[in-house]
């Protein structure tokens, strides 16, 4: 084998450590940076720094020794990172990805300026200037930068009164009536081969505004999946760098699709490859780093993946159910490693593969009753008599 590329990962979550898992196979150092030194990542890397991923400078010292940068999460120095890229480092996601997604507004900006369909939309200052686009609502408000899972997305019509921390530049994107949310993984090799996986479909939760659980493959005509996977590949080959991108989209009422945003990393949406797939988006992600060929994308039956967020309060992580849940054949747990759990916080997830869609409902059904992410009761303490 090649000897291994050394990779310095910028954030230690639960994306870093499943891509670790996936490294450890092939005997390639992964250093880490993160604030947290009780973050996912922290005793598997090969060396873990505590530090800001978004400081340039501390950036900069973090990979000075690295062969390869990468990230899993998009809130980091782009500065450090064309630094090193200039430093003739393998940077994966590029700087110039990296600065146009970080931006929602840039990203639409690009998505019509590459003639990929996406919803309606206005990039705007303040709220109030709402009221210059009435054709537009009701419609969702979302911050340009730092929003994730669901945060800085704000749904609107023209009576909404915005919260007063809820702070612009926005992108104001007319609702749309939505028939199902897909999300498809599409992988560009150093030698810019193009692939993609099944699409996904996603189901969220109303409450929390995040997925609960995702089917794999989406429950659609091969038509629409086809189409799916079609449109993802597009977009990967319009940004044109190495690595993976994970597209959602919209399936609206007529049939048509619509990207709803991109993230340059391994994403929620594609941890079912884990065990569904002959190659994972850890597996590719590693192959694009090392400049490998891309692998292989069939999956090798049903799957579903359940998200499993904290429930109950704040405090040590228990997870209940584990007996009922690998009970059933073809059951996967994966747990995230956080050190403390809190209602609405993803905890873990749970992938089960099933020769067919019947099967995967079936043992969805008993993750969804069994499986809780829950406070460990703490000891009573004893009084002394």
């Amino acid at each position: 084998m090649d000897h291994p590329r050394r990779i310095a990962l910028l954030g230690g979550g639960q994306l870093g450590r499943m891509f670790i898992e996936n490294a450890l196979r092939y005997n390639v150092p992964v250093d880490v940076l993160d604030p947290d030194p009780l973050c996912p990542c922290a005793q598997l890397a090969t060396r873990f720094t505590q530090g800001k991923f978004n400081d340039r400078d501390t950036v900069l010292r973090f990979a000075a020794e690295a062969d390869v940068v990468g990230i899993e999460i998009e809130h980091v120095s782009t500065d450090a990172l064309e630094e090193l890229e200039q430093q003739g480092k393998t940077v994966i996601p590029s700087p110039v990805v990296l600065r146009t997604i970080q931006d929602k507004g840039l990203q639409k900006e690009f998505y019509v300026r590459h003639g990929i369909p996406t919803a309606p939309f206005a990039l705007i200052n303040d709220a109030p200037d709402m009221a210059g686009h009435p054709g537009l609502l009701p419609a969702f408000l979302k911050t340009r930068t730092g929003g994730y899972d669901g945060k800085g997305v704000m749904p609107v019509d023209a009576d909404s009164r915005v919260p007063g921390g809820f702070t612009g530049p926005f992108v104001l994107e007319k609702k749309i009536a939505v028939d199902k949310e897909l999300a498809v993984i599409a992988v560009r090799g150093a030698d810019g081969t193009t692939v993609a996986y099944e699409p996904v479909e996603m189901v969220f939760d109303p409450a929390l505004n995040l997925v609960d659980t995702l089917l794999a493959p989406a429950r659609c005509s091969e038509k629409v999946a086809a189409a799916a996977r079609k449109l993802a590949m597009r977009v990967a080959e319009a940004f044109g760098a190495p690595g993976i991108y994970a597209v959602e989209m919209f399936l609206d009422r007529q049939g048509e699709l619509l990207v709803n945003e991109t993230a340059p990393r391994a994403h929620n949406s594609g941890h079912f490859t884990i065990e569904a797939c002959a190659s994972s988006q850890y597996d590719q992600l590693l192959r694009a780093y090392m400049g490998w060929p891309v692998g292989d994308v069939r999956m090798h039956g049903a799957a579903a993946m359940v998200n499993l967020v904290g429930d109950g309060g704040t405090g040590e992580p228990l997870l209940a159910g584990v007996r009922e849940t690998l009970g059933r054949a073809g059951t996967f747990i994966h747990l995230y490693g956080k050190h403390e759990t809190r209602n609405g916080r993803k905890m873990g997830h749970v992938t089960v593969v099933a020769p067919a869609p019947e099967e995967v409902d079936r043992a969805v059904a008993v993750v969804k009753t069994h499986a809780k992410v829950v406070p460990a009761a703490k000891p009573e303490k004893q009084t002394a008599k």
